[in-house]
């Protein structure tokens, strides 16, 4: 049976943030979370469960699970474990000592994607900066070992910076996973207060150095609205991504996962979305996705074929 749950219907401005600026305390009523617990919901969840691999899905928090889950049968597969080495202040994912590596984990996630007869699949991780590749050659091994068992599914990697080494850059393209993506995270001016070991050059300097790498892939990234940026600087990320090779664009809302993080300055209206999409198409952006509740991985499959029509004419009825 298929619900709706509104989380809230106000919006209230009553709190103070650590930099003096009031944050929203209510979520809008645009603001609404789908569920859909039915036997795909299921099915993905066992999958999961089953292999003893993790999801961004979960680990994240994301309002789209039951969506994703329940209606198109996809996941986002999170591997090098569930513990990030990063602690980035808006993300739920938890922070600390990372466990060993697990080598049979791209065999698992390979062999759930099969089972799962997927068309596109999503493969993210955490940060792993305390190995030497950030984790680059199991990112890589994952992705061979889903187009060997899986070879029409695609797939589109979602990776941290690697510290921006070329390196290990390279060993994460070479495995040709169909979609590069990395995130952008926020403007510039807040990546410092948002961000932890991160910083915005550096994720620019990914993004390019994987187009250089393959120039066949096509990359993506994703902004986070609602932490104090203003619009001309959401207009300026989207042309720093276009110059460093970007093509696909998701833009969502900020949402709190718990009180210790960031609080939200501001919910962008859907229309506000609406809007973002329209100019950042007019820009230059092959395929955007705009609206509150989307995340990075929110209709990826479609957003692929969005891409392969745009550039490859022969799949246009495809």
């Amino acid at each position: 049976m298929r619900t709706r749950l509104a989380i809230s219907t106000m919006v209230t401005m009553s709190e103070q943030s650590a930099n003096g600026k009031a944050t929203v305390t209510r979520k809008p009523e645009w603001i609404r979370i789908h569920l859909n617990s039915n036997t795909n919901f299921k099915y993905v969840r066992d999958q999961v469960q089953d292999n003893r691999l993790n999801t961004v899905c979960e680990e994240a928090q994301c309002p789209n699970i039951h969506e994703c889950w329940g209606e198109h049968r996809t996941a986002t597969f999170m591997i090098l474990g569930d513990t990030c080495t990063r602690r980035c202040r808006f993300c739920s994912v938890k922070t600390g000592l990372p466990k060993v590596v697990d080598r049979d984990e791209p065999r698992r996630v390979a062999e759930s994607v099969a089972a799962m007869n997927l068309k596109h699949v999503v493969i993210t991780m955490v940060n792993r900066d305390e190995l030497a590749d950030g984790g680059a050659s199991i990112l890589a091994e994952t992705v061979r070992s889903v187009h060997a068992l899986a070879p029409e599914t695609t797939v589109e990697v979602l990776s941290s910076d690697l510290m921006g080494d070329r390196e290990s850059i390279r060993i994460a393209c070479e495995s040709k996973p169909e979609i590069m993506s990395h995130n952008l995270e926020t403007v510039r001016r807040l990546t410092p207060q948002v961000r932890s070991r991160s910083t915005y050059e550096r994720s620019l300097l990914f993004l390019r150095t994987a187009k250089e790498l393959d120039p066949d892939s096509v990359t993506k990234s994703s902004l986070m609205l609602g932490l104090g940026e203003e619009k001309d600087e959401i207009l300026q990320a989207m042309d720093d991504l276009l110059a460093n090779s970007v093509s696909l664009l998701n833009l969502g809302q900020y949402l709190q996962p718990t009180r210790t993080h960031l609080a939200v300055q501001k919910y962008w209206t859907p229309d506000e979305f609406a809007e973002f999409k329209e100019i950042a198409l007019s820009k230059g952006f092959l395929h955007c996705e705009s609206a509150p509740l989307v995340r990075s991985s929110y209709h990826a499959g479609e957003q692929y074929e969005t891409y392969r029509r745009s550039v490859h004419p022969l799949y246009a009825e495809g």
